[in-house]
């Protein structure tokens, strides 16, 4: 089974990250889509709750798993028995950064590849950070977001 692992805080999962979700899901056997705990960020949603939402997100998608993760991604890779690891890129900057870390995971694991998905031209300028802005704001995040998880976003600012 060829399992591919997309990584991420999804804080909160966005239309981009759905378009690298549904793309990926049709190259694979197995998506992993593996929410990040990091410790050293205030995420504005829980781990749970993330998790909620991605697997509300992904519901009729059968290929697709939601898990979540600490620690190293190639250790969770491996642990997955998984191959590749899936980057959505938006811009230059990005690659940046995650050619950085694609080297640092080949050195930890050089079995492990890590492919590049430039995001749909449609998706290139959003951001979980963009979308929390404007929800916290009252901006409209119709089309940012999946339609079935709007509520739940706008609902989080409403609690603070």
């Amino acid at each position: 089974m060829n399992t591919f692992i997309y990584p991420g805080s999804f804080d909160p999962v966005t239309n981009g990250h759905l378009d690298i979700i549904e793309r990926a899901s049709k190259i694979c056997d197995r998506l992993i889509v593996a929410v990040l705990i990091n410790h050293s960020k205030n995420p504005l949603f829980s781990i749970d709750e993330r998790v909620n939402l991605l697997k509300k997100v992904v519901k009729d998608n059968t290929n697709v798993q939601i898990e979540c993760f600490s620690g190293l991604l190639v250790d969770f890779v491996k642990e997955k028995n998984a191959n590749v690891i899936i980057k959505g890129l938006r811009a230059v900057s990005d690659f940046e950064y995650e050619l950085q870390m694609a080297l640092l995971n080949k050195n930890q694991a050089p079995d492990i590849e890590t492919l590049f998905m430039m995001s749909s031209i449609n998706y290139s300028f959003l951001s979980s950070s963009m979308v929390k802005e404007l929800a916290r704001h009252g901006g409209n995040i119709n089309g940012l977001v999946p339609e079935c998880i709007e509520k739940d976003i706008i609902d989080k600012f409403k609690l603070k």
